[in-house]
């Protein structure tokens, strides 16, 4: 059921039974919004509400608070992109703390800062059904972290927990040490495009060293070099959880490489394994693929745009020849060269596993391009990336 498009026209009649309203980009404001609280607030069927991009601001979410406050359905509220800063955070914390439905809270891309921080871990500490919370770019600085991080500590319900695009450094990450320490419920971080570095990956290896439930963590772009990575591979040595590991463009050499390879070589968990954009070379691309080779559980290896040649392809291909698990492999941006890519082929022409195989961009004369596709055709599970145009070998 479709209500009317203008705000002001919505109804009690119009809502009695709708139970999922998106209104992404609508461009409502906040007088749009207080329309929706008021034919809202006594609702009983609405669980997902998507206001997304909508510029209702701090005194749009002061109208909300009165679905949030009477509301016994609403599990899902999307508020991201909405000029939201701390003045409107401090509206919602005041409507969560007795809230008793809302599981799912995304705020991501507003202003709320260190501030509205503080506001939103005041109300985490009372809450009991929130699960997912996503903060993801709004200038929280290690400030906001460590008061959030502080907040959680209690926290017995949260799942997933986005922080991405905060400039979070060493002193936000260390307060989440305590948090990851005692924490038995959170199976997704987002940390991605933060400053970790080395000092914040040593605070994070300590909260993850005996960590049982985490099931992802995201540190794409964090300046983690091979030094950082040694914390992080020490930390997940005994892991026996984590199923998806994202370390894409950072500074992972091959002495980084080793540490990971070291980390799971008896690893029975791990699914996805991301090191796109790093400095990973021959040896590093060795050292993976021994730790690799009998691995019964990884699905996909990202190891795009690193410095692989020819001789850390033919590694990759031995390990992987007679491998029953994998099923995406994407080596595109190395120098793998002709004779790489041709072992890669000879390896992979029985395999009825793999399903994408990205060689793009890999100094592949032409006759050799042919070649794989030709010592490839009869691969009918393949979709191989060769050329600057999808080739799938079907």
């Amino acid at each position: 059921m479709r209500c009317p498009k203008d705000a002001s026209d919505w109804s009690i009649p119009c809502t009695s039974t709708l139970n999922t309203l998106n209104l992404e980009n609508d461009n409502i404001g906040s007088q749009g919004t207080q329309h929706l609280a008021n034919a809202f607030q006594n609702n009983k069927t609405l669980t997902t509400l998507n206001l997304a991009s909508n510029a209702i601001g701090d005194e749009g979410v002061q109208h909300l608070t009165k679905i949030l406050e009477n509301n016994n359905t609403l599990t899902t509220l999307n508020l991201a992109k909405n000029g939201i800063d701390a003045k409107g955070a401090e509206h919602l914390a005041k409507a969560l703390e007795g809230n008793k439905t809302l599981i799912t809270l995304n705020l991501s891309s507003n202003e709320i800062g260190t501030e509205g921080a503080q506001h939103l871990a005041k109300a985490l500490e009372n809450n009991n059904t929130l699960t997912e919370l996503d903060l993801a770019n709004n200038n929280i600085y290690n400030e906001g972290t460590q008061h959030l991080a502080k907040a959680l500590e209690t926290n017995n319900t949260l799942t997933a927990l986005n922080l991405a695009r905060n400039e979070i450094g060493a002193e936000g990450i260390e307060q989440l040490t305590s948090f990851l320490r005692n924490n038995t419920t959170l199976v997704t971080l987002n940390l991605k495009h933060n400053k970790l570095e080395v000092d914040g990956v040593k605070h994070l290896a300590v909260g993850l060293e005996n960590n049982n439930t985490l099931i992802t963590l995201d540190l794409v772009s964090n300046t983690i070099d091979d030094e950082a990575t040694l914390h992080l591979a020490a930390a997940l040595l005994n892991n026996n959880t984590l199923v998806t590991l994202l370390l894409r463009y950072n500074k992972i050499g091959d002495k980084g490489a080793e540490y990971l390879a070291i980390a799971f070589r008896n690893n029975t968990t791990l699914h996805k394994l991301d090191l796109t954009r790093n400095q990973i070379g021959d040896q590093g691309a060795q050292d993976l693929a021994t730790a690799f080779r009998d691995n019964k559980t990884l699905a996909y290896l990202g190891l795009d745009g690193n410095k692989i040649k020819q001789q850390g392809a033919q590694h990759l291909a031995a390990a992987f020849e007679n491998n029953k698990t994998l099923t995406f492999l994407d080596l595109a941006g190395n120098e793998i060269g002709d004779q790489g890519a041709q072992d890669l082929a000879a390896a992979f022409r029985n395999n009825t596993t793999l399903t994408t195989l990205d060689l793009r961009r890999n100094e592949i004369g032409k006759v050799s391009k042919h070649h794989v596709m030709q010592t490839l055709r009869e691969n009918t599970t393949l979709k191989l990336f060769l050329w600057d145009d999808v080739e799938d070998l079907d």
